[in-house]
């Protein structure tokens, strides 16, 4: 029998990518980023991206490739923060196999993204604000594509990692 896929999705410092390679390794799936696969393909890093084609460049190339990873199997996909802008790629997503959202306190994600110059759309005066509204927009969509929803806050990877595969296990 085929594993689903599972998609990690969240606000940046969530843990996608971190806990990704763990849960696979869990439930002995592919590990696939989908921002290291753009990376990979355009060899370029995602904040010249940013630079070079804007937001909405970046979030066709984004949509692209998670067409393609959505068609593999048995993967947990890490996918970028913006992901679930696109209705297209939220349905994409739960068609494809279980969404996991995961969530953490806005401290947090301050604390995990502070020293990350990797990140274009925190690169502003106030990153912590940037993040609060980011999450405000984001929020009802990262839950309405969620088929559970996973606190990170102040809890190890592997821990939160456990938690998602037992989920998945149960096929909720």
């Amino acid at each position: 029998m085929q594993k689903p896929n599972v998609f990690l999705v969240g606000p940046m410092g969530a843990g996608k990518s971190t806990i990704g390679r763990l849960l696979a390794a869990e439930l002995n799936l592919n590990f696939r980023d989908s921002d290291r696969v753009i990376e990979e393909r355009t060899g370029a890093d995602i904040p010249w991206i940013f630079d070079m084609e804007g937001e909405e460049g970046f979030r066709e190339r984004e949509t692209a490739v998670l067409k393609e990873l959505a068609g593999e199997s048995d993967a947990v996909v890490a996918t970028g923060g913006g992901i679930v802008l696109r209705e297209q790629n939220r349905e994409l997503m739960k068609a494809s196999g279980y969404v996991c959202y995961l969530t953490a306190s806005i401290d947090q994600l301050v604390e995990r993204t502070a020293r990350d110059k990797k990140r274009p759309l925190l690169q502003v005066d106030n990153p912590r604000q940037k993040i609060i509204d980011l999450l405000a927009l984001r929020d009802p969509l990262y839950q309405a594509a969620a088929d559970f929803v996973v606190n990170t806050d102040r809890r190890s990877p592997k821990s939160v990692a456990q938690e998602i595969a037992a989920l998945v296990q149960q096929g909720r």
